[in-house]
């Protein structure tokens, strides 16, 4: 599996392109605007989009999901059905934080905790992480070791939760119990900002690091 990341809108979230090498067969994570530019990526891999994956449904991570979905035939998976309040709310979340007036959507496919997706011949595996949002899912490609975590887990930070139904305790068990029991070699992609480990977030992040108990 390969893969690029795509920074979008004003909030630079790391919306990702994954792709099967042996069949050009691609998935994208969290298109949240700025369609043109995954659209030219798209071309200039010479890639098939077979589907949209939402890690969860604030706007910069989801707000380019219907204008994609209709460009290309696709169907969108995820996130968690907790979130569609979120999705419901697009256009009010636009409006709140100056994004262009999106569409709203029905996923066709809600994700729950330990379904899979694929694209091409690549599967990931879904963990349910609420926390940020109630409905936020990751995604887990195991043979590769890689992980999109959204906005659970960030390179030195954690995910917010002072947004609606945001819960601290929940996020630290998400990211305590979920992700970093996958192991410490895995990189993840977070929605904003550099990669980096789940060992590294263990020892140094000083949110959820081993040192704080």
């Amino acid at each position: 599996m390969k893969y690029c990341i795509i920074p979008v809108t004003a909030f630079q979230q790391n919306c990702t392109l994954l792709w099967c090498a042996d069949t050009r067969r691609a998935a994208v994570v969290d298109p949240g605007g700025d369609v043109s530019r995954i659209v030219d990526k798209l071309d200039a891999e010479g890639l098939t989009l077979d589907k949209i994956l939402l890690t969860h449904a604030h706007i910069d991570h989801a707000g380019g999901t219907a204008e994609i979905a209709q460009v290309y035939g696709v169907p969108i998976e995820g996130p968690h059905l907790e979130d569609k309040f979120w999705i419901d709310a697009l256009d009010q979340q636009s409006q709140m934080f100056g994004f262009p007036s999106v569409e709203t959507f029905t996923p066709d496919r809600w994700l729950n905790d330990a379904d899979t997706v694929s694209f091409g011949n690549q599967c990931l595996e879904v963990l349910h992480c609420p926390g940020h949002t109630p409905g936020h899912v990751i995604f887990f490609h195991r043979e590769t070791q890689l992980a999109l975590v959204g906005d659970v887990l960030f390179n030195g930070s954690i995910g917010r939760t002072d947004f609606p139904k945001g819960d601290h305790p929940s996020l630290i068990h998400s990211i305590r119990e979920k992700l970093f029991t996958l192991g410490d070699d895995v990189t993840f992609i977070p929605g904003h900002g550099p990669l980096s480990t789940f060992g590294h977030e263990r020892l140094n992040n000083p949110f959820v690091s081993d040192h704080r108990g």
